[in-house]
């Protein structure tokens, strides 16, 4: 059974920190790339960031500069470092892996966690 499971999520001030995590088991083949979404009240679910196999990144907009994404390959682990957090920032944060097995790709999705950011 696949399973991604989000953790550190939680109520920080304005200009807080977090760090979200995220492990995936169960999954068969490689994950090609892992990255981290986000819902917002009344918002449609939007890329946060995005780290492929070989340790590429890609950030969205709003997260450069204050969000960094790793992860741990052997773990099947990863990571999203959020600084200077923002009342806008709070929303439910998605963990998603792209796993590929003999040319079949997969997409899971974790349950998210919340993230809210005081004023």
């Amino acid at each position: 059974q696949v399973r991604l499971v989000e953790s550190g999520g939680g109520l920080v001030q304005f200009g807080g920190s977090l760090r979200l995590s995220c492990v995936a088991s169960g999954i068969v083949g490689s994950i090609n790339f892992m990255n981290w979404h986000r819902q917002g009240p009344g918002k449609r679910r939007e890329l946060v960031a995005a780290i492929t196999s070989g340790g590429i990144t890609n950030y969205a907009d709003f997260a450069k500069g204050r969000f960094t994404i790793s992860r741990d390959s052997a773990k099947n682990t990863v990571f999203l470092e959020m600084n200077n957090l923002k009342p806008e920032d709070t929303a439910v944060y998605y963990c998603h892996s792209h796993s590929s097995f003999f040319g079949l790709g997969s997409d899971y999705w974790g349950q998210g966690t919340q993230v809210t950011v005081s004023s």
